[in-house]
């Protein structure tokens, strides 16, 4: 097939990855000017990890493995505890933080030269039978068998399909970073995550001396951005239990990036005729799961899987793609927004709750997994 994709950042250039392995022509046009490298670290989970393996992207040597999450209080006592070493070794793939700068680095090894063209901004999609064309701001177009929307939360393509979806506010927001902080949590395989009155901490090691460090704090579109960011987070957690302080003292505001939480309701069916969507464009939630990047990538297993099944209706492979990975993201959508990483569970309530119940909820998440267990 010849294959057009609206969009060069994880999803796009995975999926890329994917069907150019199959044997089709694949074309990727992305808004931006040079390829996008902000956006401080993402977490791979091992769902994430075995999508990247099946793509032949390695992650060795690159970001840092968490083997555990524990959940404190502001004070330092512990809320519950993860254990993703057992996921890891039930899976065969291990968590890992990552910069997502690197992490398109790797998606983009062994590319051709010439697959993505830059500034190109889609403007409309229309289709004529068993064709699909993209129309861009320079008003030139472009004509495929099947058009893929990878173009994230503001996706031209799903205006296209739908008009204008509600895009629902979600009470949080996030300033983050990723950064060198040199404390003893950046050189262990701990993700911390650290929920009081004020708001939520995340601290997670990413290789080579950085730490992935956010905070979360009740905001809504409205809201004065703080002049100092900063300093108003020193104000609001310094005095929360080490290493929080630590971290704070060594943060620079340079660092620094800002983004509101936003969701939208996951549809049953996300794509018509010969086009369909994937990542943000097609479910575009909170980041408390950390399976963003993670949900994206099983939407590019799905989608090769089916297509690889072959026939002559490939509007009925796409619907069936889209059918497959509704009852999981809808369960990741449905459980992001209820912010999970700002709850703060009682510490005697949160003993009770298994080290390794998240070997199975990653599964409940996954596509890829329930295919790995089911032929283990």
């Amino acid at each position: 097939m010849d294959v057009l994709v609206i969009g060069a950042g994880v999803g796009g250039l995975a999926v890329a990855r994917s069907l150019l392995a199959a044997g089709h022509r694949v074309r990727v046009y992305e808004q931006a000017q040079a390829m996008r490298t902000g956006g401080a670290g993402l977490s791979i989970f091992s769902n994430g990890a075995a999508v990247l393996n099946d793509l032949g992207v390695s992650l060795d040597g690159v970001g840092g493995r968490f083997d555990r999450i524990d959940a404190l209080t502001a004070d330092g006592r512990l809320r519950l505890r993860s254990d993703m070493a057992h996921a890891a070794a039930r899976y065969g793939f291990p968590s890992k933080s990552i910069s997502r700068r690197l992490l398109l680095e790797r998606l983009s090894e062994g590319l051709p030269g010439d697959l993505i063209r830059y500034g190109m901004a889609c403007r409309s999609v229309t289709q004529d039978g068993d064709q699909v064309t993209a129309t861009f701001g320079d008003g030139s177009t472009v004509t495929g068998d099947l058009l893929i929307g990878a173009d994230g939360h503001h996706s031209v393509v799903r205006r296209a399909l739908w008009g204008d979806v509600p895009i629902r506010t979600a009470t949080f927001g996030t300033w983050q970073a990723l950064s060198p902080i040199d404390i003893d949590l950046t050189r262990t395989h701990v993700h911390l995550m650290i929920t009081g009155r004020e708001g939520a901490c995340g601290l997670i090691p990413a290789g080579d001396g950085m730490l992935q460090w956010w905070f979360d704090v009740r905001w809504s579109p409205g809201d004065p951005r703080p002049a100092a960011p900063l300093a108003e987070l020193r104000r609001r957690f310094g005095h929360w239990a080490s290493p929080v302080p630590e971290v704070l003292a060594q943060a620079s505001e340079d660092d620094l990036d800002f983004f509101g939480h936003h969701w939208q309701k996951v549809r049953r069916v996300w794509g018509k005729g010969c086009v369909t969507l994937l990542g943000d464009a097609a479910h575009l939630m909170p980041p408390t799961l950390g399976q963003g990047a993670n949900q994206t990538l099983e939407d590019v297993w799905v989608l090769g899987r089916e297509l690889a099944k072959g026939g002559d209706d490939l509007a009925e492979r796409l619907r069936a793609y889209e059918k497959a990975r509704y009852p999981h993201i809808s369960l990741v959508s449905q459980m992001a927004r209820r912010s999970p990483a700002n709850w703060r569970i009682p510490p005697l309530i949160g003993r009770l709750v298994s080290e390794t119940s998240q070997s199975a909820m990653l599964a409940r998440f996954s596509n890829r997994l329930t295919a790995l267990i089911a032929t283990s």
